[in-house]
């Protein structure tokens, strides 16, 4: 296991709506590390990608405001908002519809060059958690732990219908699981680092259980590796 200045580099994967991003934050808040949201990240871009009019499936444009483009996550005071080129786009990445367009824009080689830079170099020292779809494998492939973190479409469904209900979205249970099914389907079939779970990944699967148990599940397994890696300094 490598040493790394900050601790490990533990990496989610999973698909859209297991609560990656839920997990990732309370795990990370629990071991005293920092959360890089990448996912938070790919909206940001689909964000402006949408603002600018651009049509995804013009690369060279994409490339082109990819190059320009400023992504921030601001961590302070335990609550990820989420900027892009200087605005806070926090809650207007959130969207069903910004959740399609970040699955198309993710996948072109541009967008995920520049992102993954960008998290590769936010990581690299270690004492971080990410979260997304392709960190274990494409990103950090060399993480001290990875988990695959799941669940079934049903329930995912039900949780982002839950979300966006609570949020004042006008939708049905039926359009948000098929939404989700979609999502996954364009996830794992794209040519560019598809969703698929690592072949050294712990697989968690959320379907049943509660946050705090999924979440105690992995923090125990995390605790272990770090004093694994403490008796190999």
């Amino acid at each position: 296991m490598n040493a790394r200045p900050n601790g490990l580099i533990i990496a989610i994967d999973g698909p859209s709506g297991a609560g990656k991003s839920t997990i990732a934050r309370l795990l990370a808040k629990r071991l005293g590390y920092l959360q890089i949201d990448t996912g938070a990240m790919y909206r940001a871009v689909a964000f402006l990608v949408g603002q600018a009019g651009i049509d995804p499936g013009d690369a060279a444009a994409v490339e082109r405001l990819c190059s320009s483009a400023d992504i921030r996550l601001d961590n302070a005071n335990c609550s990820l908002r989420v900027y892009a080129n200087g605005q806070d786009v926090t809650e207007l990445i959130r969207t069903p519809e910004m959740s399609l367009m970040t699955s198309r824009i993710s996948a072109l080689r541009p967008v995920r060059e520049s992102m993954m830079l960008l998290q590769r170099r936010l990581g690299q020292d270690g004492g971080v958690v990410l979260e997304g779809r392709d960190i274990g494998t494409a990103v950090f492939p060399d993480a001290e732990l990875k988990f695959f973190l799941f669940a079934s479409p049903e329930e995912r469904g039900k949780r982002r219908y839950a979300e966006l209900v609570g949020n004042g979205e006008q939708v049905t249970l039926e359009e948000t699981i098929e939404a989700v099914t979609r999502r996954d389907r364009q996830d794992s079939q794209r040519d560019i680092a598809p969703l698929r779970q690592a072949e050294d990944a712990i697989p968690v699967d959320s379907s049943h259980s509660s946050i705090d148990e999924v979440l105690n599940k992995m923090e125990d397994i995390a605790r272990g590796k770090i004093q694994q890696a403490g008796t190999l300094l």
